[in-house]
């Protein structure tokens, strides 16, 4: 299946006393390339957490973030920390006789410092538990995302490659009497410039621009291309790198059909290509 870069999940466990909240974004990058930014407690999980995306992920800049929010729950009748508590009042006490006219400490500006309102602590163990739990399920919902931009994608890709074989289908049977009309159009100019006594000249100038004039190659090359895209698109795992050669391919071989081209109908095809060509490779630069 053809997968995207391109993916966002989000997970949430709620535990006795606290909610861990995962979120797994990636974009697009040449290489896998992976960002912690975990709650404190968790930081120690950041080599298993690597192995896990590592696992599942083989292109993409992934962001994980991992956070702890205590529930309501885990603050109700477990008071304040009375050594905080005391601490504060004995600094309050201090800064009034230094400094009489300082305002004393609101209630909401005690229970906000930090660690005041006492909450049931989680063990280590049940932290690291839930959250790679969260993390194999969020990494389920992000390749199943990444899943889902990648058959619109691929799909956008093969649109445009059947528009691209239709190009090349339409002038095949042109080229014989497009050929035909430039090597009469020369010998003509030919045969006025130079005379009868020019035979052997024209002759070898009408080779010449044959030998130009043919693309054969061009088109065989293109249609082989053609045929390795689509047998790609349907392999599992990464294709991207490869795609993206492919189009590489196919531009230079765009580019030569326009180079050796004739008649206005082949410069329109090797336009046609082109547009359509780096249509795709937009949307290669997304997949995996």
């Amino acid at each position: 299946m053809t997968t995207s870069m391109t993916g966002f999940a989000a997970h949430s466990i709620n535990l006795d006393h606290a909610s861990v909240n995962i979120d797994l974004r990636s974009v697009n990058q040449r290489y896998l390339e992976l960002h912690f930014r975990l709650a404190d407690e968790l930081r120690p999980l950041e080599p298993q957490l690597r192995e896990l995306i590592n696992e599942r992920l083989a292109r993409g800049k992934v962001e994980c973030r991992i956070g702890i929010t205590p529930l309501p729950l885990a603050t109700l009748d477990n008071g304040l920390n009375p050594a905080i508590l005391e601490r504060l009042a004995n600094w309050q006490s201090d800064v009034l006789q230094r400094l009489p006219e300082s305002p004393r400490l609101s209630v909401s500006d005690i229970l906000r410092w930090p660690g005041m309102v006492q909450t049931a602590v989680l063990s280590p163990d049940t932290l690291n538990d839930a959250a790679l739990a969260g993390v194999l399920a969020t990494l389920d919902e992000l390749v199943a995302s990444r899943q889902r931009e990648g058959a619109k994608l691929k799909q956008h890709i093969l649109d445009r490659l059947g528009a691209a074989e239709a190009q090349v289908a339409s002038l095949q049977p042109l080229l014989p009497a497009l050929v035909a009309a430039q090597r009469d159009k020369l010998a003509e100019r030919l045969r006025d410039a130079l005379g009868e006594a020019g035979h052997e000249r024209l002759a070898q100038e009408i080779a010449l621009v044959a030998q130009k004039a043919d693309v054969d190659e061009e088109l065989s090359r293109l249609t082989t291309h053609f045929s390795e895209v689509r047998r790609v698109l349907d392999q599992q795992g990464a294709i991207g790198k490869r795609l993206d050669f492919l189009m590489q391919e196919l531009h230079r071989e765009a580019n030569t059909l326009g180079a050796k081209s004739v008649a206005v109908e082949t410069s329109r095809v090797s336009l046609e290509l082109k547009v359509l060509v780096e249509q795709m490779r937009e949307q290669v630069q997304n997949i995996e």
